[in-house]
């Protein structure tokens, strides 16, 4: 038998060091080629690292939250053959746990032990309510959180059948199917609770904090927020998806406010722009490259949809689809996710009545949708019911102008409320 040690990759880009996400393995796990066995972080996307061979896991490299060098040890695996290291003295590598464990009297079926720097203890829960130890948080989705956390039930106690001992809505099923003590479940909504949890910032969530920081206290912020009667436009939409919705694909409202600033932004072209501060340089953008704002599981993602003034309403729509799909899945690619020029931020059906979205730095400006409403308005001294719909958008004060930024939305809700507008060239 041989140790084969895969190294952190150089995954381009001038990268030096990458973050630690997320493990899919750990100690004694027999692994395949090819296997994915951890998630690793770079400024822009989240890569997967898989297995080159098959074999036993002997060793992690780091914990999730770390910040690991390009060519650093990652893992150690136990292959057939000679592998690709030869043992050396060298300090202790992290280990899966850090809580002692007492020795154990070998027995005839008892392997040989390995040598002391590549043991690490493992922990097996035989049953729900055996708790994990103090510290070893349970790996969860939002969602499954959310669920337990509305059926009372502590996480601690489940055990997790997904990867790294990942929690899955399965899981949460078999314990629910099961009695269980009052140390695992809350019996009542009114009960004391006493419980709390730390929750580390690491990976994504670390980067969106990261860049929320930055952006708040490098761009003098300064939101406009304006009505528009959308009645009009999304007659529009309903209309070409009751005669194309089967042939080219539905159209949501995004297609159409994404057309309303490829036009607008033909006036407003230092709205269009990136700034770099450190150099003095606004960069005017011929381009319409429109970060979309897409929320998954893991937090915030911006990919990209690009050469949006060169593409029709449906095209526009299928690679928003596309690539919102690609982001919450986490499979979005590093170029997918950079090179905007300007965003366009929506919370769907929760959208409010107004907020403050944050500049997407370099950008200059980020566009928000709020909720769509029937209310009634007055038109011509008439009492109508519309559909009306806020935008709340944020600029670069050192950039954008008061004036400039209320013409631009001013453009933007002209257009919508006139969508035969959108389409004159």
């Amino acid at each position: 038998m041989g140790t084969h040690v895969i190294k952190m990759p150089d995954i381009g880009e001038g990268i030096a060091q990458v973050e630690l996400v997320e493990w899919f393995v750990k100690v004694g796990d027999v692994i395949a080629e090819d296997q994915v066995v951890a998630d690793v972080m770079t400024d822009k996307a989240t890569v997967e690292i898989p297995s080159p061979v098959s074999g036993k896991v002997l060793a992690l490299g780091g914990q999730p939250g770390e910040v690991m060098a390009v060519g650093s040890e990652l893992i150690r695996i136990e292959v057939e053959g000679s592998g690709n290291h030869v043992d050396v003295p060298q300090a202790k590598p992290v280990e899966a746990h850090s809580a002692p464990v007492a020795p154990v009297a070998p027995t005839p079926e008892t392997k040989a032990p390995q040598p002391a720097a590549l043991q690490a203890p493992e922990q097996h829960v035989e049953a729900p309510i055996v708790p994990r130890q103090p510290g070893d948080k349970p790996l969860a989705s939002p969602a499954v959180r959310k669920r337990a956390l509305d059926a009372g039930i502590e996480l601690r106690y489940v055990h997790g059948s997904g990867p790294a001992g990942r929690i899955l809505h399965e899981d949460l099923d078999a314990f629910m199917s099961k009695p269980h003590s009052a140390a695992g479940q809350v019996q009542s909504g009114y009960a004391k609770r006493t419980d709390s949890e730390q929750v580390q910032v690491i990976g994504l969530r670390r980067k969106i904090a990261q860049r929320m920081q930055d952006a708040k206290r490098r761009v003098a912020h300064f939101s406009y927020v304006e009505e528009i009667d959308v009645t009009a436009v999304e007659a529009l939409r309903q209309q070409l998806n009751a005669k194309h919705g089967n042939t080219r694909g539905k159209l949501t409202l995004l297609p159409f406010l994404v057309r309303a600033l490829v036009v607008a932004l033909r006036d407003f072209p230092q709205i269009n722009a990136t700034y770099d501060d450190e150099a003095q340089v606004i960069t005017r953008h011929g381009a319409v490259h429109v970060g979309i704002a897409t929320q998954g599981d893991n937090g915030l993602m911006v990919p990209v949809l690009r050469h949006a003034e060169a593409a029709s309403l449906w095209a526009n729509a299928g690679e928003i689809s596309r690539l919102a799909n690609a982001a919450r899945s986490n499979k979005a690619s590093r170029e997918e996710l950079s090179g905007s020029t300007i965003t366009l931020t929506s919370l769907g059906a929760l959208g409010g009545i107004v907020s403050t979205p944050v500049v997407n730095t370099p950008e200059v400006a980020i566009v928000g949708v709020n909720r769509i409403v029937e209310r009634p308005v007055v038109i011509d001294g008439q009492i109508v019911v519309r559909k009306m719909m806020n935008l709340s958008s944020s600029f670069d004060h050192r950039v954008v102008d008061g004036m400039d930024a209320a013409q631009f939305i001013q453009a933007v809700r002209g257009l919508l409320e006139q969508p035969a507008c959108l389409f004159l060239e």
